[in-house]
């Protein structure tokens, strides 16, 4: 058996073209559901948009055994920073590697003063609402602005209202 050497780090330029593949694996699992299997040959994140995440220090790798199997995009709102996106490639999923990358985004926002970790995703799919409450995330009820406009723009892309859900991880 081979030993798994993981590394999170800030992601790079010249890592970006690989990302937009990872983020497609991922949502290969979405295939399982047939009210979301849609969303596995959905539209992903461009390497060029992920270019500007790289480029405000908002984007971090993970990477087994020097090959990128997963990454998270955030941007900074108020007081909290939000997850934009995170992906792992299926293959690699289970192995902890979501929870590493959101806790360096985790580190990131308490570094520079934020109070929160903050996210929209889908209340009842197990990988997504279920998962983020495992790890200390609470549902949202009273929404700031940035996520209620957040949930208003997954509405106008075709995502139901009532599917979806955000969530908070208070950073003490």
């Amino acid at each position: 058996m081979v030993a798994l050497n993981l590394t999170v780090r800030p992601t790079r330029a010249d890592d970006v073209t690989a990302l937009p593949a990872i983020e497609r694996a991922a949502a290969g699992r979405f295939r399982d559901d047939p009210a979301l299997a849609w969303l596995a040959e959905g539209e992903v994140i461009s390497a060029e948009q992920h270019l500007g995440y790289v480029e405000r220090g908002l984007s971090w790798l993970a990477l087994a055994n020097d090959s990128p199997v997963g990454f998270i995009l955030t941007e900074a709102h108020t007081s909290s920073l939000f997850i934009v996106e995170l992906s792992v490639d299926l293959d690699w999923q289970g192995k902890g590697i979501g929870r590493q990358l959101i806790a360096c985004a985790a580190d990131h926002a308490r570094k520079t003063g934020l109070a929160s970790l903050t996210l929209t995703t889908f209340r009842d799919v197990p990988w997504n609402a279920p998962f983020y409450a495992r790890l200390g995330f609470e549902y949202v009820t009273v929404l700031t602005p940035e996520l209620r406009q957040k949930r208003e723009e997954e509405t106008a892309h075709g995502l139901a209202y009532e599917t979806r859900c955000a969530m908070r991880l208070p950073l003490s």
